[in-house]
């Protein structure tokens, strides 16, 4: 190993280029910061290497799959329709999750922006040594931000390795696994164990909540289980985990519900009851001081300031939803403060997305949340069922629901589940951060047939003059 001993000096070190931190090292050398990027595994972190976009790519393999037996429009018949589920992996690794990773790469050449693949450690609040197996060296830095994600909380009674995965070998398997368990029924549970039902695995949901999806309203999970059901997928809610015992070739999980004693066998068990912030490692922000508090998040203040004022911190380790559309613009919005600019923080309009089928989106505030914060509500509910666009593609489930200020007519949230409402959300957190009224959104003229469609008429039905239902 090649040691450096003498500081060399850098305007910026960005530690971590997941989602969070490329995008900072990119806007930070758009305003003419010198920076330094490490990354101690692949570029684009957990979300485009085992994470956001190998999951959506493997989900969208399961739906075609569907589609392509289940048509789902009289006249549409297929036979004979197979599946290499090696080949599909393959294409997931090459055409999408590489492609995406090497065009980072360019940006980086592009930006001028020094890459070290390799770990990081803070020496004292003004230097820290980045190495890997071949070199160890030390920078001086005028500021750093620290973006190193998180990682899936493991349980003690369910240790990752053999058949106990995590959503990362989840995402891995070469073949697809006649039977599945799956611990925890949040968004990373209900899309994985959604997808592999739909290749042909029989899934098995254990959730301790009384419902899947804790956080969304009942009336939007309850869709999702209804095609859980068709699906053939077991789930149990109110169901504690407790014990796994593998042999050569199985798994069996004991469970209980209602303190009732049961167990499930499959062939693996997929653990996804959340994620733990990387703040416990070798970096060393509890040596220099960095203020950390009970759940292992850094504090922060509206620019993404630590404790240390020159060292900021972004994304999943910091509070708030461990969201990669967070930790990106939170990494924009910290490279403009570094340079000097008035940006900051402004959580009024996060969209959350869960790649179940059909989707959910949600952004802003839910009725529930609505009205626990006081405000004369105004509520406007649209279904699928009434929108042409949405029959002319037979996915006539779903509805979309905008929540008001009665008194201003300002738009405080909308809740959408149907087919595409990931792509669909996005006009209603404009609408949030915009200020729009629903009148406003009513009377924007939106193309027909399309599924833009729904918002305005949710927004006419929030108005009380509704015209197609």
């Amino acid at each position: 190993m090649v040691v450096g001993d003498a500081s060399q000096h850098i305007e910026l070190l960005v530690i971590g280029g997941g989602s969070g931190g490329y995008v900072a090292a990119i806007r930070a050398a758009q305003l003419g910061k010198k920076v330094l990027l490490v990354e101690k595994s692949e570029l684009g972190g957990v979300c485009l290497n085992c994470g956001c976009i190998p999951s959506k790519a493997l989900i969208s393999a399961a739906h075609r799959y569907e589609h392509m037996r289940n048509p789902g429009i009289s006249g549409l018949k297929a036979t004979d329709v197979e599946i290499d589920f090696a080949q599909i992996q393959h294409w997931k690794q090459s055409e999408v999750v590489n492609r995406l990773k090497s065009g980072i790469h360019s940006l980086m050449k592009k930006n001028k922006i020094t890459v070290f693949k390799g770990e990081a450690l803070f020496i004292n609040e003004q230097e820290a040594r980045v190495y890997n197996e071949q070199e160890s060296l030390r920078y001086q830095f005028d500021h750093c931000i620290v973006a190193v994600g998180s990682r899936p909380i493991e349980l003690k009674a369910f240790p990752y390795g053999n058949r106990i995965l995590s959503s990362t070998e989840a995402l891995s398997l070469t073949e697809i696994p006649k039977r599945m368990v799956v611990i925890g029924g949040g968004y990373i549970g209900i899309e994985l164990g959604q997808m592999y039902a739909k290749f042909g695995t029989k899934v098995t949901i254990l959730e301790g909540s009384p419902s899947i999806l804790p956080g969304f309203e009942s009336e939007i999970s309850r869709i999702v289980r209804k095609n859980l059901d068709s699906l053939g997928v077991t789930v149990y809610t109110n169901a504690m985990s407790q014990s796994a015992q593998q042999s050569t070739d199985e798994i069996a999980v004991t469970f209980t519900v209602d303190q009732a004693e049961q167990q499930v066998t499959a062939d693996y068990v997929l653990v996804t009851v959340g994620r733990r912030p990387n703040t416990d490692g070798e970096l060393g922000l509890d040596r220099i001081g960095v203020k950390i508090g009970d759940r292992g998040l850094v504090e922060v203040d509206q620019q993404g300031r630590t404790s240390i004022p020159h060292i900021y911190a972004i994304g999943d380790i910091i509070p708030g939803p461990a969201l990669a559309h967070k930790a990106s613009y939170e990494g924009k919005v910290v490279a403009e403060a570094i340079a000097g600019q008035p940006s900051a923080f402004d959580y009024q309009a996060i969209p959350a997305v869960v790649f179940s089928d059909p989707e959910i989106a949600s952004v802003g505030l839910s009725e529930p949340e609505a009205k626990e914060k006081g405000y004369d509500i105004m509520v406007g509910k649209f279904p699928f069922a009434a929108n042409a666009r949405a029959l002319s593609l037979s996915a006539s489930e779903g509805f979309a629901k905008l929540v008001g200020n009665k008194e201003t007519g300002l738009i405080l949230g909308g809740q959408i589940v149907g087919t595409n409402a990931s792509d669909l959300i996005p006009e209603i957190a404009l609408a949030i951060e915009m200020g729009t009224t629903m009148e406003d959104l009513a009377l924007t003229i939106h193309a027909h047939p399309t599924l833009g469609e729904l918002s305005a008429e949710a927004a006419e039905v929030a108005l009380g003059y509704p015209i197609h239902i």
